[in-house]
């Protein structure tokens, strides 16, 4: 049977914009624990909303452990599994449009989630709902799986593989194209330096929006009562190069006024040597770099006042053939004086077999729609293709498209929106015929 899909999509996008708008007014930022809701009410009222959905479309569907959903289409107890989340990180000010509706304008949909991830998981559910309709005959079952908690570590995949089967196969809309095959470890370190209590005395608390996220925008702080602020640009912490890291303006602002002297003054400088745009480790000594996976890529997103130390917090994605302690040993001889480090989170990295035949059939996808080179990649950023066994990312960003999620003014263009449709429709329906 020869499908026109993009006649299909087109006919039909206006009510799936009528339904992602739904799921997009939920706030859905992690909250406090609530009865039935493990990570806050919004995360959970998101799921209810997208599941409610999916039985309107004649979907099977079913809750696991008040963490993740699924709508299912198909009887056989192994299913391809599609694997998106419905949580979202904070919005953050300064949008030029509600953060929590879908906007457009000039052809560009607006709004936290529309690409991290409602947008990609419900345009997935939207397609399976299509093709279910054209009644086709499948020979897999096949799942659309919600999270609620990627944004926060992903503690809601234990929840869901503690009760059911890992997918076959299967795919997260949650990255990049082409297949991304191969995540690099992520390690998160805290870097306390210790002072005098009289060196810190001048020092007031830092203030400003400071997260793992992403790249630190606005900051400041009174060094002997005057007041040092600087405004940077915000970017994915994955995405460090595309940000103005504002820790390292603050320290290079401290230094160029000389605000400071002694120990406080050196540990300032050492920031701005070893870190201001020095994205790769180089500053650092951490420099490691792979053919499969690129360069190291650091991100200063915090820092602190702790008693009588200074914190600060870096996130560091290494290439997939360096081990953790590889970077600890390089970067421990690189800090500044009565400096310790301590690991505030850490994720292997994960890779899978690029010539398997499930992932040729995804690339082989891609290229047929777009037309573009479809070779599977590896990726800086952290999917629940850690977490969940025998599934990699596959879009929704398209080769160039960097630096949107996580960001004010979070879009996705309506022409990339369908095109990723029809590029899952193809797909979910390849591994399923």
């Amino acid at each position: 049977m020869s499908i026109d899909f993009r006649k299909v999509i087109e006919e039909n996008k206006e009510q799936f914009y009528q339904d992602l708008d739904q799921v997009m007014q939920v706030e859905s930022v992690k909250g406090t624990p609530a009865e039935q809701a493990p990570f806050g009410k919004g995360p959970k009222k998101a799921l209810e909303t997208a599941l409610a959905l999916a039985r309107k479309y004649g979907f099977e569907t079913a809750i696991v452990n008040d963490a993740v959903g699924y709508a299912q289409w198909g009887e056989a107890e192994e299913y391809i599994g599609v694997v998106g989340h419905l949580d979202v990180v904070p919005a953050g000010d300064g949008w030029s449009f509600p953060p929590f509706k879908l906007s457009k304008q000039d052809q560009r949909f607006y709004g936290r989630g529309i690409l991290d991830n409602k947008g990609p998981i419900l345009a997935c559910l939207f397609g399976l709902k299509l093709l279910k309709e054209l009644n086709l005959p499948i020979k897999k079952t096949i799942r659309i799986v919600f999270g609620t908690d990627e944004e926060s570590g992903s503690s809601d995949i234990p929840l869901y593989l503690s009760e059911e089967k890992a997918p076959q196969f299967g795919f997260t809309p949650d990255c990049k194209y082409p297949v991304v095959y191969g995540e690099r470890g992520i390690v998160n370190y805290e870097i306390l330096t210790t002072f005098s209590e009289a060196e810190l005395t001048i020092l007031g608390e830092f203030i400003g929006d400071q997260a793992r996220d992403h790249v630190p925008d606005d900051l400041s702080v009174a060094i002997n009562g005057t007041e040092i602020h600087v405004i940077g640009k915000r970017a994915p912490s994955n995405a460090p190069e595309l940000g103005e890291n504002a820790i390292t303006l603050l320290a290079e602002k401290i230094i160029q006024e000389n605000r400071t002297s002694g120990k406080l003054a050196d540990y300032f400088s050492w920031i701005v040597k070893s870190l201001a745009n020095q994205h790769y480790g180089e500053g650092l000594g951490i420099d490691f770099s792979d053919a499969d996976s690129g360069k190291l890529m650091i991100t200063p997103y915090q820092l602190i006042k702790k008693g009588n130390q200074l914190a600060l917090s870096v996130a560091i994605r290494y290439p997939v053939s360096i081990e953790e302690s590889d970077v600890t040993k390089a970067l421990e001889a690189h800090l500044p004086a009565e400096s310790q480090l301590e690991v505030s989170r850490r994720i292997k990295s994960s890779h899978f077999p690029k010539e398997d035949p499930n992932v040729q059939t995804l690339a082989s996808v891609y290229e047929e729609v777009t037309g573009l080179d479809g070779t599977p990649v590896t990726t800086t950023g952290a999917t629940y293709a850690r977490f969940v066994p025998n599934i990699v990312a596959f879009g929704p960003s398209f080769p160039g498209q960097k630096g949107i999620a996580h960001n004010r003014d979070e879009y996705m263009d309506e022409e990339d929106l369908l095109l990723n449709m029809e590029i899952y429709m193809r797909g979910m329906l390849k591994l399923i015929e």
